[in-house]
């Protein structure tokens, strides 16, 4: 359904037996009602039944109002889409107030449960990046977690922005379940190695966010980059569709945003495999070294 090509996931089993689509729609900066539905309307139209938003994003109300129109209007019911919400770093630290917290991201929504419900972050808000109580905040915070995912708030839970170091930290204490997915930022500018291998050998589906470089900040380098536009040219597709074959061919799901219909329907059509050769030069981009997005590694 997500990808023709027989080479490339469409789905990911994740480590409880949840499915989880490989494609979703991302809707970081999409704040405005309008345009919030105008997105969840051409990604229905075009395939997508994953979609990944956020508390921070605060734009759980209008995906709510945008799925009571669109669900029906696509012959849909909300077991035939996977959301995927996340818990705000000033909501760390268990008991109520995480609870609440991930209450509030139902109701906002309008659901019973999430599919997929992650932390965002592993530092918690208003303590210090290198300050020792992160650790503690975030062992609190996944122990009430797992009461939630007992109680069936969510079908899966997992973590985003984790390193190897914050992983192993909270499977010491992972009261049994083990995360799922870690989303983390992965293109081919920015990758690590360490961090894939770990996933792989723990069963931790990693996703990728950021998969076009730096567009939500207006910056197209990635996008431009000369081996990533060659690659398209060769294999007649579009650069930003080389990105995101790239993160699937490697088994990585991956969580494109656009609100421009046509970018939408490109950013799921990928039904094409890349040669090693190319995925080879397109992997070596990563000595660049260059992140867009927050770096975690400073979290104690």
């Amino acid at each position: 359904m997500a990808a023709a090509n027989p080479a490339l996931p469409s789905y990911f089993t994740l480590n409880n037996g949840v499915q989880m689509p490989a494609i979703g729609l991302g809707t970081y900066r999409i704040r405005n009602s309008d345009a919030v539905f105008k997105a969840l309307d051409s990604a229905l139209e075009a395939g997508y039944r994953m979609f990944d938003t956020a508390s921070v994003y605060g734009n759980e109300v209008h995906i709510k109002n945008a799925f009571s129109v669109l669900l029906p209007k696509y012959g849909l019911e909300r077991e035939d889409i996977f959301i995927t919400t996340k818990l705000s770093p000033s909501d760390h630290g268990g008991g109520e107030l995480t609870e609440k917290a991930c209450q509030q991201s139902l109701d906002n929504l309008g659901v019973d449960y999430v599919d997929l419900y992650l932390i965002h972050f592993p530092g918690s808000a208003k303590i210090p990046a290198d300050d020792k109580r992160n650790r503690e905040m975030r062992e609190m915070t996944w122990s009430k977690l797992t009461e939630l995912y007992d109680d069936g708030r969510m079908n899966a839970l997992g973590v985003s922005n984790f390193t190897i170091r914050h992983l192993k930290d909270l499977m010491k204490c992972n009261h049994g379940v083990v995360p799922a997915v870690n989303q983390v930022e992965w293109h081919p500018y920015y990758h690590q190695n360490s961090l894939y291998k770990y996933c792989k050998a723990n069963d931790i589906v990693l996703q990728a966010y950021c998969s076009l470089g730096g567009t939500s900040a207006s910056n197209t380098a990635l996008l431009n980059d000369p081996v990533v536009v060659r690659t398209a040219k060769k294999l007649e597709a579009t650069p930003a569709q080389i990105l995101l074959v790239w993160a699937l061919q490697q088994d990585i799901a991956i969580i494109p945003k656009s609100i421009t219909p046509e970018r939408i329907k490109e950013n799921f059509s990928l039904n094409f495999k890349i040669p090693d050769e190319d995925m080879k030069a397109l992997q070596q981009l990563g000595e660049n070294n260059v992140k867009y997005a927050w770096d975690p590694s400073i979290i104690a």
